[in-house]
């Protein structure tokens, strides 16, 4: 399959600390690739560096074709990015913050005007076509800067957290929207903080933490390579002196965090036995999936 991105030792620091740190993947065309890690991990530099932002220390970067950094101009005209935190115009309606932003690629207000129809249709936005930004509810202006981030018909799109501070209801359309561009052949590299969006979306991902990339593959490929396929999370009064007494005999691995403890078994039927006769304690049994990969891996101290 063709190569949309491709990186190689990229390595970044800033005053003698290792920020990025021999990073190396490759992003297929048509793929959906997601890039994890906890805050501080790199990915917001590691983004940087691939859309040219910033120049790498060492290492190679090819962006749809174009060497980055030296000509990451070129390779920018067919990128669409979707930011963090919305930037929209407030002083614009939707469908002048569609045009202005055409107007960065050297569209012409006419082939701008001739996609607007299927850019907020897209959108979910057709009936808000004049309607300023101020008044529009917080997913509303997530799916505009979506579409804002396609109206060049780009071949990759970068979207950082796409859905944060969302409600389902507009979650679930987003990733509709995000299957949809996947289906037409865009590649698309996704940074996110949800686990199920990402193991939802995501084709193939990358972990990254403390610069370094700890693991990369599908997500069902990541479960079964890094953790046991069943989980059992047992909670309620004395639930530390239960594991401490308890837990090795039944899981192949546990952890307590605060008043849970997180037990990790090929087989979860003798620990749900055993746990039967103790009233005090509850517990959830469910597969282990792709957030306990990430803890795994990244460890579960809070980040800042």
């Amino acid at each position: 399959m063709t190569v949309a991105l491709f990186a190689k030792n990229l390595y970044k620091s800033y005053a003698g600390q290792a920020v990025v740190d021999n990073v190396s993947l490759a992003i297929r065309k048509g793929e959906c690739f997601g890039l994890l890690g906890p805050n501080g991990a790199g990915k917001t530099t590691t983004l940087r560096l691939m859309l040219g932002l910033i120049a790498p220390d060492s290492g190679e970067l090819s962006l749809l074709g174009h060497t980055v950094p030296q000509h990451a101009r070129e390779a920018r005209l067919r990128v669409g990015v979707v930011p963090q935190m919305d930037n929209l115009d407030p002083d614009f309606t939707v469908a002048e913050n569609l045009l202005v932003y055409g107007r960065y690629f050297g569209l012409g207000d006419a082939a701008i005007e001739a996609r607007l129809p299927e850019l907020l249709e897209f959108a979910n936005l057709a009936q808000k076509r004049d309607v300023k930004i101020p008044t529009l509810s917080g997913g509303m202006k997530r799916r505009l800067t979506l579409a804002r981030a396609l109206v060049n018909a780009p071949d990759i799109i970068f979207l950082d957290e796409p859905t944060t501070g969302l409600d389902p209801q507009a979650r679930h359309l987003i990733w509709q929207r995000l299957r949809e561009l996947t289906a037409q052949g865009k590649t698309l590299l996704l940074t996110t903080h949800f686990m199920d969006e990402a193991e939802r979306l995501c084709h193939r991902l990358a972990i990254l933490d403390h610069g370094r990339i700890v693991a990369q593959d599908s997500p069902h490929g990541l479960i079964a390579k890094h953790i046991e396929p069943q989980v059992v999370e047992v909670f309620g009064e004395g639930v530390a002196l239960w594991a401490q007494e308890h837990a090795a005999h039944y899981a192949k691995r546990f952890e307590v965090s605060g008043e849970t403890a997180f037990c990790y078994v090929g087989d979860a039927q003798p620990l749900l036995a055993h746990l039967q006769g103790y009233g005090a304690l509850r517990y959830l049994y469910r597969p282990a999936n792709l957030e306990d990969v990430f803890l795994k891996l990244t460890g579960r101290e809070l980040r800042e």
